[in-house]
């Protein structure tokens, strides 16, 4: 943990000498251990859902719609729904499916269905009435759209119903150690969508260790609300080990998202147990059922998730 402190300690102090060395948020790591001794990898404080079950009941009644869930903590099936983005990305979507993605998502409870800016309008409609959101992908899946086309694309989506907007980063900029770049085209996004919240892609297959870290720390000194691990259309998905380094990054301050190769119960539960709070899933209703068993899991899903 020491060394990750360190690690990330450097990364930030020279993320913020090529943005100029002005003030940035300061960024904590998640404890080693819960204050509540609940388990040696918890960053929770004694109100989690293991050691007050009861107190979490009333705050749901009251009307919350989430919970956060220190590392170690067992989620159980009934309660992976709220936390999963439906998702139906691939290019020759029809209305059909996406009208079966929406009928799926309010009946098993989901927290939003995740498509493409133009099938976000007829998706809200759908859900009009409901508890689910529609959101929409923005600069996707490359992330190689200058900020002001993203900007443009999270606005209109915005306009057309989207309650939230995932936008892919500037991987050819975060690879150059273009941080100020990588940085404005985050904040381009965050301002468009304003006051709706923004999930960070940092598509983690294609980058390092370092490169995570900084990825994470833009995002959150930008004013995302979550880092996201992939696309499902790159070259690797979600892993536990990255969910648990950007959790560590970012802190408990903003969320952070499982996606690309989440099909599975087992798959779900690992994710959450590493810190996520939000999954992106084509495969939910499996996941939610548990019919997507270790040996289904293995087919790749239609939808780049």
């Amino acid at each position: 943990m020491a060394e990750m402190e360190q690690l990330v300690d450097e990364i930030v102090k020279r993320v913020q000498s090529r943005l100029g060395g002005g003030p940035q948020p300061k960024l904590q790591l998640a404890g080693d251990r819960c204050e509540s001794g609940v388990g040696s990898s918890c960053d929770a404080c004694r109100g989690c859902h293991v050691k007050r079950p009861n107190d979490v009941r009333n705050i749901v009644d009251l009307g919350a719609t989430r919970i956060a869930a220190g590392i170690g903590h067992d989620s159980p099936p009934s309660d992976i729904a709220p936390l999963i983005d439906h998702t139906l990305l691939k290019a020759d979507a029809t209305k059909e499916e996406l009208k079966k993605l929406c009928e799926e998502a309010k009946k098993y409870g989901f927290a939003t269905v995740c498509v493409n800016p133009a099938n976000v309008r007829y998706c809200a409609g759908l859900l009009e009435g409901s508890t689910t959101k529609p959101i929409a992908v923005v600069g996707f899946p490359l992330g190689a759209s200058v900020p002001q086309a993203k900007a443009f694309e999270a606005r209109q989506a915005v306009r057309d119903g989207a309650q939230e907007i995932d936008m892919v980063i500037n991987i050819t900029a975060l690879k150059a150690k273009d941080y100020a770049t990588v940085l404005d085209d985050i904040c381009a996004v965050v301002a468009a969508s304003a006051p709706k919240p923004v999930k960070v892609i940092l598509e983690t297959a294609m980058l390092d260790t370092e490169q995570k870290v900084i990825a994470s720390a833009l995002s959150k000194v930008a004013g995302a609300a979550f880092v996201k691990t992939s696309t499902g259309f790159g070259p690797g998905g979600a892993t536990a080990e990255d969910i648990a380094l950007m959790r560590r990054v970012v802190g408990p301050e903003i969320g952070v998202k499982a996606s690309g190769g989440v099909r599975t119960t087992e798959d779900a539960v690992q994710m959450i147990q590493a810190g996520a709070n939000r999954l992106g899933a084509s495969a939910s209703v499996g996941i939610v059922t548990g019919s997507a068993s270790k040996t289904a899991g293995k087919a790749k899903r239609a939808g780049g998730y």
